[in-house]
């Protein structure tokens, strides 16, 4: 099969296992290898990471900025859903996926590429949502995951590969642990993390400090929504990268979105992942309380009830199967009339709602009071209490027909 391979482009981040590949991949297809990068807000991970990948034998380097992108098209819509996985974790690494599977397709098209490569193990989701994501956009493309053909069994190898065939690899106190980085959130895992009796330590966090460490003194914001989208701060209108960003900064400094949890691998395997997602967090507590006061009951049920399988689509890797984008479009169309302010407190790891304003609100005290109204008869209640309690009155009368006969 190798002869088949042209031209490669790699999902590269710098890091030990894609330099090694980067240089595997050339050793074992004899053919040059572009070493793509997505910004997606990893901040200073990416500084001098097209030198490194030229000093590891790529032929192109291509660092594409999808930061906003990222944010629009990705993380908006998802928040638009109140996706969330097994009720905790709220997707970052799912998310980024298929749009850096998007990049690598755009990129093989312009570079003249034939086949794909990825770093993601195979054990691990990843794989599923590179590959998913490069099958839905381009299927001809050839796709290498060397984790799955490759000798090599874990980092050592890989030290000792990198060693003898002179890849730079930066020499830094190693982390007992795996992260991964993005502007919704960063993960961490493996190492001390597969003891689900370890407390992570304090030290791994990057985006937050501890509730105990966060300000004394409560922090008061207000978001407002357009059709579902946040689309300012305290007033302050942002484009979605910068609003993201902002609420990262004052969520962190309060000590909101740390997640640790066992989670279920669409491989088959339980695995613990531990999270920060802080403007995530407050942008979810907010979008749902702008919901509650300007969509209907029953469509917002509706709704509710299709969130975990969107969720689990994301999750899987299925960004753009006609299945996601077929709920995507029942979604958005909830999302029409919800417009409106929502303040927020922060305190301490607490994201809490105070307030909601909307002018296309379907709340109305004048209705809701226990005051007297002109449109609501209390009266009414009794017929609608007999219709609605009807079926089970009717099988406990005839149980106990049965009983006595």
């Amino acid at each position: 099969m190798s002869e088949d391979i042209k031209k490669i482009v790699l999902a590269y981040s710098g890091g030990l296992d894609t330099s090694v590949i980067l240089t595997w991949l050339k050793e074992t297809y004899k053919c040059p290898v572009v070493a793509y990068a997505a910004d997606l807000g990893q901040g200073e991970e990416l500084g001098g990471i097209e030198e490194k990948a030229m000093d590891t034998g790529a032929d192109e380097v291509i660092v594409e900025d999808l930061k906003e992108e990222f944010v629009k098209d990705f993380v908006w819509p998802a928040l638009r859903a109140n996706a969330i996985y097994e009720s905790r974790y709220l997707l970052g690494t799912s998310l980024a996926r298929p749009l850096i599977a998007r990049g690598q397709v755009d990129a093989a098209k312009k570079t003249g590429s034939n086949a794909v490569s990825h770093g993601a193990t195979g054990k691990g989701n990843d794989q599923v949502r590179f590959e998913l994501g490069y099958m839905a956009l381009e299927p001809n493309l050839k796709i290498i995951a060397p984790w799955r053909i490759w000798e090599f069994r874990g980092r050592e190898d890989l030290m000792e590969y990198a060693r003898s065939k002179g890849i730079p690899v930066p020499v830094t106190k190693e982390k007992p642990y795996s992260s991964d980085r993005n502007l919704l959130h960063i993960s961490f895992e493996g190492g001390i993390l597969e003891d689900t009796w370890n407390e992570p330590p304090e030290d791994m966090f990057v985006l937050s400090v501890s509730p105990e460490k966060a300000p004394d003194r409560s922090t008061y914001m207000e978001i407002e929504f357009k059709q579902g989208n946040p689309v300012s701060v305290d007033g302050r209108a942002m484009t979605p990268a910068e609003l993201l960003s902002r609420l990262n900064e004052l969520g962190g400094r309060n000590g909101i979105g740390r997640v640790d949890m066992v989670e279920n691998r669409y491989v088959g395997m339980k695995s613990r992942g531990v999270y920060e997602t802080p403007g995530g967090t407050i942008l979810r507590e907010a979008h749902l309380a702008m919901e509650s006061i300007t969509v209907d009951r029953e469509v917002m049920h509706i709704r509710d009830g299709l969130v975990p399988r969107y969720a689990e689509m994301v999750y899987y890797g299925y960004w753009f199967s006609p299945e996601r984008e077929m709920l995507q479009t029942l979604i958005d169309e909830t999302q029409k009339n919800v417009n409106g302010v929502v303040r927020l407190k922060l305190y301490k790891g607490n994201c809490t709602v105070v307030g909601t304003k909307s002018e296309s609100s379907l709340y109305d005290p004048d209705y809701a009071s226990f005051e007297g109204d002109e449109v609501y008869n209390q009266k009414d209640a009794e017929g609608f209490i007999r219709l609605s309690g009807l079926r089970i009155k009717i099988a406990r009368l005839l149980e106990r027909k049965r009983g006595n006969s």
